[in-house]
């Protein structure tokens, strides 16, 4: 259990703060995470790691000669936000473009791919290169949906090495793919971890038994078994990473055996004496491998067994120097000829002049009001929501998104104090929902509230067709974002029953409060049938058959979000089409209002 932190809630921001001290020499903090201390002498390739905190030495303890050139920090197991990407990613490239590297998890993905549009349309040259190792997240068949777990290490210490060689963006990118393409990752947990303040670990094991197949986000194993000796655990681990060897292998491979947390070294040696030999008798030449906490999970009792394929390519870059707080291997040291680099960085957020009429301005008031019913409701029900997440994933839900409408009220409020009419006071929400929630629902939400704000713009008080336009395009925002459907076990399945049945109803004529408390008692129902489903997109996934019997938290948050925020939303709302509204054809064909 987690037992040294002031608020939980700034454990993930002080941590990397008191990292970034203590190691001043070799990195430095900026908005979103940590880069190199000091900035090549030369344009390189910046390889830029990332994802959630709580798994030190990743992502920041990796920074340094021959490793990253920056880590995006998110919160605890939480993705970045494209914002924070962005951030790092500026304050790292030198001009030789930019290749963000990080596990395969939807969050991740989403804030990622957003930061490199960003980037993309400012001319920096930009890459993504996800891992996907974990070989018990998904068959053969479906590698692409696997997730990025102790893998990580690998493919970001091959492209590290590579990108500091001199390496250009397109060949660091095909030697990060193809490390992944050749690495495979199994683990094995004994024990749950805990979050700072929970008094409880996110999930528990019976007595001597042990989940097969775990994640480093807190996720249990894929199946539970009787703890077994460390020989026959070994023997279990090395058994499932060959079994999944490439066909042109060959005989040399990079092993790590990593303790996720709270398994003492003294333990993974006793399981590397049997390890290493099976490795061996199976025809292999260990290169230098590794023995160590190098992707953790909080506090969580496990270990994971990686394993990867080297040839004549890969294998100088996994041998070469590298020198980062948590890692050194030979001697990388700072480039000759290399400048500090301590220049305060523009992250992007610039102070927004607001004009808005009257009208809007008055009806900013009621969209605060919603967000903050909805803050109220949140943090009521963080717990129980993080309860349920933790069924069949990380159960970070109720923390996260206590974060993001934490943030979206505050920005909200001072959108609102500097003039802002309603449509800016809800992209400004939207936008800081995004930014400091993180993860899968965080970026969902923010782009969701950023697009329902766009459409009421700030030339007036909407009519009922204008919530029902903007309610539209929340839903589509959401949907060609995330890519989930009805039946996925997603927010999606409490999201288009409310959207459908709000819009019928306003326009049959129903008025505009009428009209949402019933879509949003739809919403409700929708929500607790979800329980029934079994989930097919985000990390419940591979634990689809332990979330059968619990309602999706996302589709849950959702429908009770709605439903706070409806009396407030559609409070003096004319059921008339005004001049200029949303159904109008000259709003209709760009989907905004001015």
């Amino acid at each position: 259990m987690t037992k040294i932190f002031n608020d939980p809630a700034d454990f993930a921001e002080e941590a990397l703060a008191g990292f970034c001290d203590l190691h001043s020499g070799l990195v430095r903090q900026v908005p979103g995470g940590a880069v190199r201390r000091h900035r090549p002498a030369q344009p390189k390739v910046a390889v830029i790691a990332g994802g959630g905190s709580g798994h030190y030495p990743a992502f920041a303890g990796l920074i340094g000669p021959g490793f990253a050139d920056g880590a995006v920090v998110g919160n605890i197991f939480t993705s970045p936000s494209a914002q924070q990407a962005y951030s790092v990613a500026k304050a790292a490239e030198s001009g030789g473009g930019v290749v963000f590297t990080y596990g395969n998890y939807a969050g991740d993905v989403m804030n990622f791919g957003m930061a490199s549009e960003r980037l993309a349309a400012e001319g920096i040259r930009v890459e993504n290169v996800l891992v996907t190792d974990d070989v018990a997240s998904a068959p053969p068949s479906e590698i692409s949906k696997r997730r990025g777990i102790a893998g990580d290490f690998t493919v970001f210490k091959v492209m590290g090495a590579a990108a500091d060689s001199g390496a250009d963006l397109a060949e660091v990118v095909r030697l990060g793919r193809k490390a992944n393409d050749r690495t495979r990752t199994i683990g094995s947990a004994f024990a749950g971890c805990t979050f700072p303040g929970a008094d409880a670990p996110l999930f528990t094991l019976k007595d001597k038994e042990m989940g097969l197949g775990l994640g480093i986000h807190g996720e249990p194993g894929l199946f539970d078994t009787a703890l077994p000796p460390a020989a026959d655990l070994g023997r279990e681990l090395v058994s499932r990473a060959l079994a999944e060897a490439p066909e042109d292998g060959g005989d040399r491979i990079a092993v790590i055996l990593n303790g996720l947390g709270s398994t003492k070294h003294e333990e993974l040696f006793v399981l590397w004496r049997t390890v290493a030999p099976l490795l061996r008798e199976a025809g292999y030449t260990l290169v230098m491998p590794e023995v160590g906490e190098l992707v953790t999970s909080l506090d969580m009792a496990g270990v994971s067994l990686t394993v990867t394929w080297l040839d004549d390519e890969l294998e100088p870059w996994w041998a070469a120097p590298a020198e980062t707080p948590a890692y050194r291997r030979g001697s990388a040291g700072v480039q000759s000829g290399a400048a500090s680099a301590d220049e305060e960085y523009d992250a992007g957020h610039a102070s927004s002049v607001f004009e808005a009429t009257e009208a809007s301005r008055g009806y900013a008031a009621q969209c605060l009001a919603a967000l903050e019913s909805a803050r109220d409701s949140l943090h009521a029900a963080e717990g129980w929501l993080g309860d349920m997440d933790a069924v069949a994933g990380d159960g970070d839900h109720g923390r996260g998104m206590v974060r993001g409408i934490d943030a979206a009220v505050s920005d909200a409020r001072d959108a609102k104090t500097r003039g802002a009419g309603a449509g800016a006071v809800l992209v400004a929400a939207g936008d800081a929902w995004a930014d400091k929630a993180g993860g899968t629902s965080g970026v969902l939400w923010g782009a969701g509230l950023r697009a329902f704000g766009e459409v009421l713009g700030n030339s007036d008080a909407p009519a009922s067709a204008d919530l029902a336009v903007a309610v539209d395009a929340f839903a589509g925002r959401i949907t060609g974002l995330g890519k989930a459907e009805p039946g996925d076990k997603t927010m999606v399945d409490a999201l288009l029953p409310f959207a459908a049945r709000f819009r019928g109803l306003v326009s049959d004529g129903v008025p505009a409060s009428e009209a949402w408390a019933a879509a949003a008692r739809d919403a409700d129902s929708a929500a607790a049938a979800t329980a029934s489903l079994r989930p097919l997109k985000g990390r419940a996934r591979p634990l689809a058959d332990k979330s059968l019997g619990t309602a999706d938290p996302g589709a849950t948050s959702l429908a009770m979000i709605f439903a706070v925020m409806g009396p407030h939303f559609t409070r003096a709302v004319s059921a008339a089409y005004t001049a200029g509204s949303a159904h109008s054809p000259e709003v209709q064909q760009t989907g905004a209002r001015s």
